[in-house]
């Protein structure tokens, strides 16, 4: 049987798929999607309490060196096989070499219901994973596209408000300050505070998912057969690049709980972060695609079948 949050999601697309009025108010779901950020920060930011070493920042570094190869390979694939424009190459490269902290949150209710170890840095593995994917996905855009007046005449491209609106959106700012409250305050001195999110993880992730899954269900609803190229993508993405996350992980020595996440993100596409970035700085891309491909296919696919999957990799690359 799978975890009983897959099922919450699997409730909601069936949901969906019906056309029932079930339905998660706006402001419902917003407080959802925080405390979920939120929690997951706290959760790394404990176990993290007291154990910074130098390997860590080797770890750290590799995570990082996945969220720069990853869209520099997505966007010729998308672009030359899946056959898509400029702008939406990049887009997909934006939103496939960033992560979705939906998946991290249920590879993360696996290991632990599967009790594998995983260190706290993981959580610190979204926010290495996401900036530079973001970054170099609209870079690639701007390196790329054809501009309707000459380069001579163009104005030099300006990055510091695309590094400021991602540094600075809601979800970086609440997993690291998580991440920094946990770690300073650890596992005892601030369980007043911290116990009435950790303990009700669960809870949080199962009424997301819920949205979640009539979110995917609707849209689902928009593929046509002249997306079959993008929907092969979608759901052959995820096992290829979770194979990235899996050698990184053997290569740094990570234990299961740690492989199985790192896998996990590296399979994932973001349909929060990355969406936002790319409506205000390609406003040439079809985000309905990108949306299409991440939320609608890979998400499911991760959720449903992927995590145990790598899970299963993992085991068989260690022997």
């Amino acid at each position: 049987m799978p975890d009983i949050v897959v099922m919450f999601f699997v409730l909601g697309v069936v949901a969906g798929v019906v056309r029932s009025d079930l339905s998660i108010p706006k402001a419902a779901y917003d407080i959802l999607s925080l405390l979920l950020m939120l929690t997951i920060g706290l959760k790394g930011g404990m176990a993290l309490n007291g154990s910074l070493s130098l390997s860590l920042l080797i770890e750290l570094a590799g995570v990082t060196l996945l969220g720069i190869i990853i869209p520099l390979i997505i966007f010729p694939v998308v672009h030359y096989w899946v056959r898509l424009s400029i702008a939406d190459s990049a887009s997909l490269a934006a939103h496939y070499g960033s992560v979705s902290a939906g998946t991290f949150a249920v590879a993360l209710a696996y290991t632990e219901a599967h009790s594998l170890i995983t260190g706290g840095q993981v959580t610190l593995y979204l926010v290495l994973l996401e900036l530079p994917a973001i970054m170099l996905g609209l870079l690639l855009y701007r390196r790329f596209s054809r501009k309707k007046t000459a380069d001579t005449t163009s104005e030099p491209i300006k990055t510091s408000g695309l590094w400021h609106e991602t540094l600075t959106n809601r979800g970086v700012i609440l997993l690291v300050g998580g991440v920094l409250i946990g770690w300073l305050y650890g596992p005892d001195a601030g369980e007043s505070v911290t116990g009435l999110y950790t303990k009700a993880f669960h809870g949080i992730l199962a009424l997301f998912l819920l949205e979640m899954g009539l979110v995917a269900a609707e849209t689902l609803r928009s593929l046509r057969w002249g997306h079959s190229r993008l929907i092969i993508f979608a759901l052959a993405a995820p096992i290829v690049l979770s194979c990235f996350g899996l050698l990184m992980a053997y290569w740094l020595g990570l234990p299961a709980g740690s492989a199985v996440i790192l896998a996990s993100l590296t399979a994932s596409a973001s349909y929060i972060a990355a969406p936002v970035a790319v409506r205000a700085a390609i406003p040439d891309a079809n985000i309905g695609l990108a949306m299409l491909a991440s939320l609608g296919l890979t998400f499911p696919f991760n959720v449903l079948i992927g995590i145990p999957l790598y899970h299963q990799l993992w085991a068989w690359l260690v022997g």
